[in-house]
């Protein structure tokens, strides 16, 4: 009897420790990544403006890795977590592939000082996840505007990608989704820029404004003499 009470003691204390080792078990911390794309020092070329990606509100209501299910609904993984804010990480994969990819343009995050963008990129992410048996999908919509705030072209996404089921995987595999978004992109800010290069070299100089002759005025100090 005694050694029966002794052996269940033993195994409820190893019990609670293995309980308690789960929940003191740090997340594994995840970013997405932009694949080291090659940087210019300089560049010479019109300003490209990346605005702040607009996320669809479930991707920003926590820093847990979600999963999507077979039933198409998405639940937190308990053992990962975004390493830092979700947005910025976005923000600073898109600009960095497209920094690469425009590597004869300036492209900023932020507005630069002095300067008025020629190019604005304005994206919208609304969907970018998957799941143990689901693919990576990203969809979302991206707009192109000029100094002027034409909207020169538009363009809805819709982008998908396989992986193998843990978690590391399919980061990498979102990751890749973001980086053929940023190519794309640059496939389309390309041509516009050659297109506002252009205009700005066919515009005719403005002409200078006429030569008016200055009239002297007649003098009036010429003494008269009288007889």
């Amino acid at each position: 009897m005694m050694k029966y009470m002794r052996f269940a003691a033993l195994s409820l204390v190893m019990g609670l420790l293995t309980v308690g080792g789960c929940i003191s078990r740090p997340p594994v911390l995840y970013q997405l990544d932009s694949g080291s794309p090659t940087l210019k020092e300089k560049s010479s070329g019109l300003i490209v403006l990346l605005e702040p990606v607009d996320l669809a509100d479930y991707l920003n209501q926590s820093d847990a890795v979600l999963q999507r299910q077979l039933d198409g609904t998405l639940m937190p993984d308990r053992d990962a977590r975004w390493a830092g804010n979700l947005g910025d990480n976005i923000d600073n994969v898109m600009l960095q592939r497209l920094a690469g990819r425009l590597s004869g343009q300036r492209v900023a995050l932020e507005p630069v000082a002095g300067f008025e963008p020629d190019i604005e990129v304005r994206l919208s992410i609304s969907r970018l996840d998957s799941g143990p048996d689901k693919p990576a999908v990203l969809e979302g919509q991206w707009r192109l505007l000029d100094r002027n705030g034409k909207l020169r072209d538009s363009r809805p996404v819709r982008l998908e990608a396989a992986h193998q089921g843990s978690t590391a995987d399919q980061i990498r595999a979102q990751s890749q989704l973001l980086q053929q978004l940023a190519e794309q992109l640059a496939g389309a800010i390309e041509p516009l820029s050659r297109q506002i290069v252009a205009a700005r070299k066919a515009r005719p100089s403005e002409p200078q404004a006429p030569q008016i002759p200055t009239v002297e005025p007649l003098r009036t100090d010429v003494e008269i003499y009288r007889f």
